[in-house]
């Protein structure tokens, strides 16, 4: 009986230890994922990135720095709602006149783009510094545009990190 008892054991210890590895195998493959899905949009879009200099500064199509201006902004008000993502992606598509699969992948190295400017906050300043200087004052209406019809999609108000990420960007394009 003894031995019944520990042979269970090690069957059951046996099943735990599959599930755990198929659920780490499965969880690798989609960080890799993830990481094709942000090298994909990059090589669509023609973002080549060169040693010794920042992403952003690598950026030469100003919607791409328009669509990570728009992510760090929504991602300043804590966790976007899915509402808010659709009428990010939306928003984009009419505004920047891009189709749908655009607007996603944009979205994908947008957000990369945020991360490795260390965060939302830093984003912001940034990305408007480099957009200003990609293409001017013509570039902050379809920029406002995104952003407006974005956060009045979702019925939400501007925080007070949304508001001084606003200024930042007003500041870059010398508005006042």
């Amino acid at each position: 009986m003894p031995f019944l008892i520990a042979l269970a054991g090690i069957a059951v210890a046996a099943y735990f230890f599959i599930l755990r590895s198929r659920n780490a195998a499965n969880i690798a493959g989609d960080i890799l994922d993830a990481a094709v899905d942000v090298k994909n949009a990059a090589r669509r879009f023609g973002f080549k990135r060169r040693s010794n200099t920042h992403p952003v500064e690598d950026i030469d199509d100003p919607n791409i720095a328009i669509a990570a201006l728009a992510v760090s902004f929504l991602e300043l008000d804590d966790y976007p709602t899915q509402e808010h993502r659709k009428a990010l992606h939306l928003n984009m598509q009419s505004t920047l006149d891009i189709s749908a699969k655009d607007a996603e992948e944009m979205t994908v190295l947008g957000r990369w783009l945020m991360n490795e400017c260390n965060g939302p906050d830093m984003a912001v300043s940034r990305l408007s510094r480099k957009l200003h200087k990609m293409s001017g004052a013509a570039a902050f209406t379809p920029l406002l545009t995104v952003l407006r019809d974005t956060l009045s999609a979702g019925d939400s108000e501007m925080n007070e990190k949304q508001r001084d990420a606003l200024d930042d960007v007003k500041r870059a394009f010398r508005i006042t």
